[in-house]
């Protein structure tokens, strides 16, 4: 494939508000931009959370006990929920859209991965979006992903992108505490460059995902060493992926 390739995560606090309701104009927003992207010939990979959250929506909340079954019953519920919501979205920009669930097995060498690599390719020359989320309705601890950035960081890697962008809800890496006013967003970070002293400095968790900004930098990092230029940025401001190909300085950016 000659196109540019850019993955896009998009976390959950990204698509949620503080009632841990989906904000269906942000999902919106986001897939304008995909939109604009191919227009402008550059194919996407969509790497999306939400299922959880998408289940417990639909069933309230549920008595079962064990954390990684409920887990497993709110994304099977969620899953098609997520769907529909992008597949909508998507047709309203005259586009198309396909889901993929992977599990971590299956980015290990042989006839699974290449499936995996065959499908995507065969998507995106069609045009279709390829949508990927883990599919946590069946796999197990050892199996699974640590989250959804590790996840799209593979994807990134085994599909070789041009870029590989993180929306999270917060503006990148701040330098300092976010809340104090002379805090500043960290524009460029190498790959091996120690960032434990930032990260230990107010860069929050994400709530109701498994990653917050140290599992994003430490993936932003490995998907940088294999020379993938990533960002880490806020998916909630409007036009921050054409931004961001329009090489606007805007998050921060994690490159060798």
């Amino acid at each position: 494939m000659n196109k540019e390739l850019v993955v896009i995560k998009v976390g959950t606090n990204v698509m949620t508000n503080k009632d841990n309701r989906i904000v269906r104009p942000v999902l919106n927003n986001l897939v304008q931009q995909i939109a604009e992207l191919y227009e402008r010939d550059i194919m996407t990979i969509l790497v999306s959370s939400g299922s959880v959250i998408a289940g417990k929506e639909v069933l309230g909340k549920a008595n079962i006990k064990n954390k990684t079954q409920r887990r497993q019953v709110y994304s099977a519920i969620g899953q098609p929920r997520m769907m529909r919501l992008y597949y909508n979205i998507f047709r309203d920009y005259g586009m198309k859209c396909a889901q993929v669930l992977p599990t971590k097995r299956d980015f290990n060498p042989g006839v699974h991965r290449d499936n995996m690599i065959n499908c995507i390719e065969g998507l995106l020359s069609e045009g279709v979006v390829p949508i990927a989320n883990e599919d946590d309705a069946v796999s197990v601890t050892m199996s699974m992903f640590s989250d959804n950035d590790e996840l799209a960081t593979l994807i990134a890697e085994l599909m070789n992108a041009d870029k590989f962008i993180v929306l999270t809800d917060i503006d990148g890496l701040y330098d300092g505490n976010p809340d104090k006013e002379e805090t500043k967003v960290i524009q460029d970070v190498e790959p091996h460059e120690d960032l434990g002293k930032y990260i230990s400095k107010g860069n929050k968790e994400e709530g109701e995902g498994r990653g917050g900004m140290g599992s994003k930098l430490g993936y932003a990092q490995m998907a940088a060493a294999k020379n993938i230029p990533t960002y880490i940025v806020n998916g909630k401001k409007e036009n921050i992926i054409i931004d961001i190909i329009e090489g606007k300085k805007v998050g921060t950016k994690v490159s060798l």
